[in-house]
């Protein structure tokens, strides 16, 4: 496959309070070693991509704040390839930069949007799927989202209903997206998995740049109007200076509510391929390969009794004695602890916000 026109956007300025205590303000989860492998989720998902297209086609959109780490994880970049945000405006307003910045780099850019914190366990089966919609994507007016084929009813995730009829004459398992659907109540979520009509939507996209501007010039026009007036600035020198007085008078919207759920052309591959969004402390524990009585351990020195379905991380070399707890996450990063139940993780968010408030 021709990767002269396949570029890649790695989303990368997410704060990760739900990966809280590890994950905080100043170095958030993607930048962390959260699989304990020794590499960062976004280090994990760079070298992902480096399959798919050449290193200098791969870029990090993060905030500005985070610059500098992103330039320490990956020494190998140049700083064009960062685009530094000066502020969180959701996933709409940071997929049109890259769009337009992309587009004066090369009109024919045909791009793959992702976030940069996601596990995929079977790397080929997932570039591959790329490969398949990227083949379609340059020949067709299209916007493509990945679907993952459910495994059970989660309420956590997004859902794309879809005609389950391929489209004619493809054969790379492309399929019309019906409509999208947020997270569901779990009643609403068995009838989706029952039905078969419905995917989660994993939140990776591809997409040639003169489809997608094109559907924000539709959908979004204030974002497309207020991003493409600094058309003579991407690429320059200018760039950064523009960014920093028009992207913070953007809307904060997400890209499936500003263009993907509004456009008629929007397109879907049905997919398996281990994927996990990683948004929580138990999606780690389910993902993870887990030891005995059901627990996850991170730490040379973890001592557990009467222990069952724990996730246990602890900074090495420090002595963690547990004793007594089902179905809990124990996170000790030295200057914080959290000992919460899996059960409940979702209030972790609200939690964290109150502890900064009072504590950090």
């Amino acid at each position: 496959m021709n990767t002269s026109n396949i570029y890649v956007a790695i989303m990368a300025g997410g704060v990760g309070s739900r990966f809280w205590p590890a994950s905080r303000a100043a170095r958030p989860k993607q930048f962390l070693d959260i699989l304990g492998v020794g590499k960062s989720l976004l280090q994990l998902t760079f070298e992902r991509f480096e399959k798919l297209c050449p290193a200098g086609h791969i870029y990090i959109v993060t905030n500005q704040q985070y610059a500098g780490l992103v330039k320490e994880q990956l020494p190998g970049i140049s700083d064009n390839q960062i685009l530094a945000e000066p502020s969180r405006n959701n996933t709409a307003p940071c997929i049109a930069y890259t769009a337009f910045r992309l587009q004066a780099l090369n009109p024919e850019a045909n791009m793959v949007v992702a976030p940069s914190d996601h596990i995929i366990l079977h790397e080929e089966a997932f570039l591959d799927t790329l490969r398949a919609g990227l083949a379609f994507t340059a020949q067709h007016d299209a916007l493509l989202t990945l679907g993952i084929q459910p495994t059970r009813p989660d309420t956590g995730y997004g859902y794309i209903k879809y005609d389950k009829s391929p489209l004619q004459g493809d054969t790379g398992g492309l399929h019309k997206v019906l409509s999208f659907t947020e997270k569901p109540p779990l009643e609403k979520a068995r009838e989706y998995l029952s039905s078969g009509d419905y995917l989660w939507n994993a939140g990776i996209f591809a997409w040639r740049v003169e489809s997608v501007l094109k559907a924000f010039r539709e959908y979004a026009g204030d974002i497309y109007r207020i991003l493409a007036a600094g058309q003579e600035h991407y690429n320059s020198p200018s760039e950064q200076a523009f960014i920093g007085q028009a992207y913070p008078t953007t809307p904060s919207i997400s890209v499936d509510y500003a263009i993907m759920e509004k456009a008629p052309n929007v397109y879907t591959i049905p997919s398996s391929f281990g994927w996990s969004d990683l948004g929580t402390w138990a999606s780690l524990h389910a993902e993870s390969t887990p030891g005995s009585h059901g627990n996850v351990l991170q730490g040379d020195k973890v001592k557990l009794y009467d222990t069952y379905n724990c996730l246990v991380r602890a900074p090495q070399g420090k002595l963690l004695v547990i004793g007594g707890l089902d179905d809990f996450i124990i996170v000790d990063e030295g200057d914080a602890l959290l000992i919460w139940p899996k059960s409940r993780e979702q209030e972790i968010k609200r939690v964290t916000g109150e502890i900064e408030e009072g504590f950090l």
